[in-house]
């Protein structure tokens, strides 16, 4: 069961963003601030994914690199489809890619382009966190797509400091308070000390002010 403490500041960020009336609808993020550990140890750093149980308010846009059979059935689960030809080109225009990599949030490819891949377009992908997710070409992408439209990436790099997207502001604060717990399990399960190594936990609307949780 989630923590009361956790669903009483989600309702205090949610009743606060209400006074600011923005004319769209806000996103809910949770901040976590990590202590008692070296970032520079690449051991210590989180890079993960962590699917909500009650989604993130607005799907997940999904991207794939796929030929022949999983490009036709991959074109109504998916965002954007990159055929094999368009890689090259891609690689090209690194400006055109790097919009690309900015607005889609997860990747998935035809395991035999990965090699091509990840030597023209891992520069850009790299760094962001978003190397695509290898799958077969024979693969039903239906289940897979529909997972990572629930998904959120977890990443630390080398601050102590996780943000991450927990939902909307139209969401229950029950329904962010299970989201917000199911992020802290995962981070807890990836520490060296656990809860120990958690210094503050906030809950926050993307324009509203931070609540404390931990």
């Amino acid at each position: 069961m989630t923590d009361s403490k956790t669903v009483e500041a989600v309702q205090k960020a949610l009743e606060e963003s209400k006074k600011l009336e923005r004319k769209f609808k806000q996103s809910v993020d949770v901040v976590i601030n990590l202590k008692n550990i070296d970032m520079n140890d690449a051991k210590n750093r989180i890079e993960d994914e962590v699917m909500l149980p009650h989604g993130r308010g607005t799907e997940a846009k999904l991207a794939i690199f796929a030929s022949g059979d999983l490009a036709l059935k991959s074109k109504n689960h998916v965002d954007l489809l990159i055929k094999p030809e368009e890689i090259e080109e891609l690689a090209k225009d690194k400006k055109k890619f790097k919009k690309i990599a900015d607005e889609y949030d997860f990747f998935i490819a035809e395991a035999p382009l990965m090699p091509t891949i990840g030597k023209t377009l891992g520069i850009i992908l790299g760094p962001r966190g978003k190397m695509p997710k290898p799958v077969p070409p024979t693969i039903d992408i239906t289940g897979i797509a529909k997972n990572l439209r629930k998904t959120v990436k977890v990443r630390s790099k080398t601050t102590k400091t996780i943000h991450a997207t927990v939902g909307r502001e139209e969401m229950n604060s029950e329904q962010i308070a299970d989201n917000i717990d199911a992020i802290l399990k995962r981070v807890e399960g990836k520490l060296e000390r656990g809860k120990l190594n958690i210094g503050s936990v906030y809950v926050k609307t993307s324009m509203g002010p931070p609540m404390r949780i931990l």
